[in-house]
């Protein structure tokens, strides 16, 4: 079954993080069962969304995992000049959201089943497919329970996201935090009795920029990366009812993206001190002073080694020489340090073009994907899981 084909019905499903894929998730399943290929769901406690997990082959064995989201970006704001969900193909390229984030390899993936279906292999094909990767690898984690407490776990995972069909090994951790500043209400024409909340956060973003300055100064290095080193990003700042109220409280919503030598842990506490000291010294005028910090969100780097049999054996499916590693985070991580399988990020398309209008992925980089998914398939045949 055409690949191409199947990413027009996948970019027509409105997938977008905040909304349902289970009309996604029906189609993929009635797709397998015409094949013969029974699969696994796994709803989400509201059984709004879904997770989808299927095996080719024989029972009872490891296998090889074909991993990918289902959720893209919403479109908002967005000036898109072809239309998003529907899949438009010019000079050689293809477009619709989520073309390249991540359906492109989610369509190859389940092309390569379908083919599987009609072979003999003799080590299974696994196929994993995630909902909410989108809003910090949320959904994956009922799948990776799922497979923790099964009798085998995968032997390698690899990861589809676009990098233009490059192996790549790693990617920084991401911790997501909230930072809520509390002041004290007041008339803005008496704004120096009160303590502004907004005046709080402005003095914790400084400290924030200062930990970025020190990190990218004197922090520990990776030159796989563009950004070689740990990030600290401020994304949300939200104060304010009316201009003539002194505000009492402002939320700043900040991450901390790690390099495998960072403890974001460690940095984050850095940053606890900081904001002690901040409410501290504010505490002067108002004792009810405070800027308490939650994480919402956190999932692991990964830094799969060079010298790992399963980069060796992508590297041999893609006949690349070399590896990278890429600025955005995948599933990869929990898989690798949850369930302990060997993982690689390998799919077509670039970073460059998700998350933007008239975002697409070349016929070029699918056939690509295709090729790779196919070599794959004859090892499985043939059992030949080494390089």
């Amino acid at each position: 079954m055409d690949s191409i084909r199947i990413l027009e019905k996948l970019i027509a499903f409105p997938t977008v993080s905040r909304d349902s894929n289970l009309d996604l998730i029906g189609y993929v399943a009635d797709l397998l069962d015409a094949h013969g290929i029974a699969c696994q769901i796994i709803q989400s406690e509201d059984g709004h969304k879904a997770n989808l997990f299927a095996t080719i082959g024989p029972a009872g064995t490891s296998g090889i995992m074909l991993s990918g989201h289902t959720d893209v970006v919403p479109i908002d704001g967005q000036n898109w000049t072809l239309p998003p969900f529907e899949m438009s193909e010019r000079d050689g390229k293809l477009y619709g959201r989520g073309a390249a984030d991540m359906k492109g390899f989610v369509a190859s993936a389940l092309a390569a089943c379908v083919t599987a279906s009609k072979m003999t292999l003799q080590t299974p094909l696994h196929l994993a497919l995630s909902y909410d990767e989108e809003i910090g690898c949320i959904g994956v984690r009922s799948l990776i329970d799922m497979l923790r407490g099964a009798p085998q776990r995968p032997l390698l995972c690899i990861i589809g996201e676009p990098t233009g069909m490059k192996v790549a090994t790693g990617h920084k951790g991401k911790l997501a935090a909230r930072a809520i500043c509390k002041g004290r209400e007041g008339h803005s024409a008496l704004a120096p009795l009160a303590l502004n909340a907004i005046h709080l956060g402005c003095d914790f973003v400084a400290a924030l920029r200062r930990e970025q300055d020190r990190l990218a100064r004197d922090g520990a290095r990776d030159g796989d990366y563009d950004i070689p080193y740990t990030t600290v990003h401020v994304g949300k700042m939200n104060a304010g009812v009316a201009l003539n109220i002194v505000p009492n409280l402002c939320q700043i919503d900040f991450e901390i993206r790690n390099i495998a030598a960072d403890n974001p842990q460690e940095i984050l506490d850095g940053l606890r001190a900081e904001a002690a000291r901040i409410a501290v010294e504010a505490s002067a005028i108002a004792p009810e002073a405070a800027i308490d910090i939650d994480i919402t969100n956190t999932y692991p780097g990964l830094d799969t080694p060079l010298s790992s049999q399963a980069v060796a054996f992508v590297k041999s499916l893609t006949g690349a020489n070399d590896t990278i590693k890429v600025a955005f985070g995948t599933e990869g991580g929990l898989f690798s340090s949850d369930l302990g399988t060997p993982t690689v990020v390998c799919g077509p398309g670039s970073m460059a073009q998700g998350h933007k209008p008239d975002e697409f992925v070349s016929v070029e980089q699918m056939r690509r994907c295709d090729n790779m998914l196919d070599e794959l398939l004859r090892r499985l045949a043939d059992d030949q899981l080494r390089a």
